[in-house]
């Protein structure tokens, strides 16, 4: 068999295994976040003061961080930018509760969070009427 037919065979059988893959199973994983951390227990985090004091100093680059903080870390200006449009409703209902309760309970967190991720404010604008709805203090 010559190079060139075995080259053909190979990309018709990618092809073909690729056409038997639904669209939406590709779009999905290309538009969404990893589930790998969704079983993070959020209330455990927010609970412990060294918990969340050890995810905040990640996010602030003064501390090491887990790997599911590193993942955060990385996500989160994407997520900020996307309106969590690549989160799961599980990922969603996390972030949600996260920012209610550092607004609620930590504010000098959540204004160098604030500083550091939206300090144009632009993020805050943006999402000022949906805060509301939800019921944060918003500034």
């Amino acid at each position: 068999m010559n190079r060139f037919y075995f080259s053909f065979l190979s990309l018709a059988i990618i092809c073909v295994l690729a056409a038997g893959i639904p669209q939406d199973a590709i779009e999905k994983k290309q538009l969404t976040y990893t589930s790998k951390f969704e079983n993070v227990d959020v209330d455990q985090i927010l609970k412990s003061d060294r918990l969340l004091k050890n995810y905040h100093n990640c996010l602030m680059n003064r501390g090491p961080c887990t790997p599911d903080a590193s993942e955060l870390k990385r996500i989160l200006p994407d997520a900020l930018v996307s309106e969590c449009s690549k989160c799961s409703e599980k990922q969603r209902a996390g972030a949600e509760k996260v920012i209610k309760y550092i607004i609620d309970n930590k504010p000098d967190m959540w204004k160098e969070l604030e500083a550091k991720y939206d300090p144009k404010g632009i993020y805050m604008q943006k999402y000022k009427s949906l805060a509301e709805e939800k019921g944060y203090k918003v500034n």
